[in-house]
C-alpha cells in the first residue's frame, strides 16, 4: 500500500492545514497537547463549551463529519481525506472527544435505520456538535451480555413506555439524545426480542446519576427510566430486530475505539527521552529501549490495521468483526504502558496537579482510566470470542441459553 499523498490528497491536505491554522483555538493548544487518555482538561473554561464552539466552526465551514453525506451535515469526503484531516487537526482533535459516541456510533446507526425525515432533522445538529448523543446499552444484571438486558418497552397506541435501568453510560449527563436498546418480547430467545429506539435525554421519567471513578472524574452514569414515553417514529429498525440494529452500533464502536484512541506510546517515548534514572537517561537503558521497541511495533500494527479498516470503508463495506482486534490490543497496551511509566517514575508517579509535574500526573490518570478501555465496547473476553468465532472460524462457546425464551432463563443460582 502506498501511503504517499496523491496530487488530489496533497491539495486537500494543504487546504485543511491552511483552514486549521487560521481558525483553530490556539489559546488551548499547549494544554491539549499535554492531555492524554487520563482526560482532556482545560483550565478556567468549560471544555464542553469550547468543544461545541470548535465543532460548530468546523461544521459551518464544511469540515465536520467529513465522510457523512452533505445533506446530513457532512462533506461527502473519502475515508482517506478523513485520515488526512485527523492528522492535520492534531491536538485540536481531542476536543472531538465529547462527540466521539455520537459521531462514531449513534450517527451511523441513525443513518442506517432512521426514516429520511428523522435523518435530516437529527443528523446535522449531531454533526455540528449542537446536540450531543450517548449510547444506552449496558445494564447492571447483564454484564458483558448485552442481549441479557431487562429494560422493558411496552407498546401503547403510537407510543412505547420504557421502564428499566442502564449503567456505564458515557456522557449521559451532558447528552441531549441517546440510542436505547430495550426488550420488547420476553417470550422469545434473548437475541430475538430486542428493539432499538432513540430518545430525548430530557424526557420526563429519565433520571441520570453520575458515577464517581477512581481517577476522580465522573464520565460514566447510571440512567433510570420510569414510564418514559417514546413515539414509535423514534424506533430504529423493526420491532424485535434490535439485535441486528445494535450490531451496526457495536461494530462502529469497536472500530472507533480501536482507531480513535491514543495508545499512550508517543507520550511514553517523549517521557523516556527526558527521564533520568539512577544510572543515566532512561532512553539509554537497554531494557527501556527494548520495551519501547515492543510498544512501537504494537502501535504500528494498530495503525495499519486501522488503515485496512479505512480502506474497506472507502469501498463501501460495513465494519466487520475483525475491527475487534484493534480494540483488544489497544486496551491491554494502554494499561501496560501506564503501569510501566509509573514503575519508571517511582514515587514521583504519585504526584499530580502541579504544573511542573504534569507528565507524572498524566500517567497516573492514564493508569486509573485505562482499565475502562478493556471493558467499554466489549470486554477482552467477549472480543476474543468474536475474533475466534467470526474471524478465525473456530467452534463457538457452548451457550446453554441461546434458544431459551428470555423469561425462562433462571436469574438465580440454586
Amino acid at each position: 500500500m502506498n501511503f504517499d499523498d496523491t496530487p488530489q490528497e496533497a491539495a486537500f491536505r494543504a487546504e485543511a492545514r491552511a483552514w486549521i491554522a487560521a481558525n483553530a483555538p490556539k489559546q488551548y493548544e499547549e494544554e491539549l497537547r499535554k492531555s492524554s487518555l487520563g482526560g482532556t482538561v482545560l483550565k478556567n473554561v468549560n471544555i464542553l463549551e469550547v468543544a461545541k464552539a470548535w465543532q460548530k466552526k468546523k461544521a459551518d465551514a464544511g469540515w465536520a463529519c467529513l465522510h457523512w453525506p452533505k445533506e446530513y451535515g457532512g462533506r461527502g469526503s473519502s475515508s482517506i481525506e478523513c485520515v488526512i484531516w485527523q492528522q492535520e487537526e492534531g491536538p485540536f482533535g481531542k476536543l472531538s472527544g465529547m462527540f466521539f459516541i455520537g459521531h462514531g456510533m449513534c450517527g451511523p446507526t441513525i443513518m442506517a435505520f432512521a426514516g429520511e425525515a428523522e435523518k435530516k432533522k437529527y443528523l446535522p445538529p449531531l454533526a455540528s456538535g449542537e446536540k450531543v448523543w450517548c449510547q444506552l446499552f449496558s445494564e447492571p444484571a447483564g454484564g458483558s451480555d448485552i442481549a441479557g438486558l431487562r429494560t422493558r418497552a411496552e407498546k401503547r397506541g403510537d407510543n412505547w413506555i420504557i421502564n428499566g435501568q442502564k449503567i456505564w453510560t458515557s456522557g449521559a449527563h451532558y447528552s441531549d439524545y441517546g440510542i436505547l436498546l430495550t426488550r420488547t418480547d420476553p417470550a422469545v430467545a434473548k437475541h430475538k426480542g430486542l428493539t432499538m429506539f432513540f430518545l430525548d435525554m430530557k424526557s420526563p421519567g429519565v433520571e441520570i446519576r453520575p458515577i464517581k471513578q477512581a481517577s476522580g472524574a465522573s464520565d460514566f452514569n447510571e440512567v433510570y427510566f420510569a414510564d418514559v414515553t417514546i413515539p414509535d417514529s423514534q424506533r430504529l429498525g423493526a420491532v424485535n430486530d434490535g439485535w441486528n440494529v445494535s450490531l451496526t452500533t457495536l461494530m462502529n464502536e469497536r472500530m472507533s475505539i480501536g482507531a480513535g484512541v491514543s495508545t499512550g506510546f508517543p507520550e511514553l517515548f517523549d517521557f523516556c527521552n527526558s527521564l533520568m534514572l539512577e544510572d543515566g537517561p532512561a532512553i539509554q537503558d537497554r531494557s527501556v529501549r527494548s520495551r519501547l521497541a515492543n510498544y512501537a511495533v504494537k502501535a504500528s500494527g494498530l495503525k495499519y490495521t486501522s488503515m485496512r479498516a479505512i480502506s474497506a470503508l472507502s469501498n463501501g463495506e460495513r465494519p466487520g468483526p475483525e475491527n475487534s482486534i484493534g480494540k483488544l490490543v489497544l486496551g491491554a497496551m494502554l494499561q501496560d504502558i501506564a503501569s510501566y511509566a509509573m514503575d519508571l517514575e517511582g514515587a514521583a508517579g504519585a504526584l499530580t496537579s502541579a504544573d511542573e509535574e504534569i507528565v507524572n500526573g498524566q500517567f497516573q490518570q492514564m493508569l486509573l482510566t485505562s482499565p475502562s478501555m478493556r471493558i467499554a465496547g466489549g470486554t477482552d473476553e467477549i472480543l476474543r470470542n468474536i475474533i475466534a468465532e467470526r474471524v478465525l472460524g473456530l467452534p463457538g462457546d457452548i451457550r446453554v441459553d441461546k434458544d431459551v425464551p428470555f423469561n425462562k432463563i433462571p436469574t438465580k443460582g440454586r
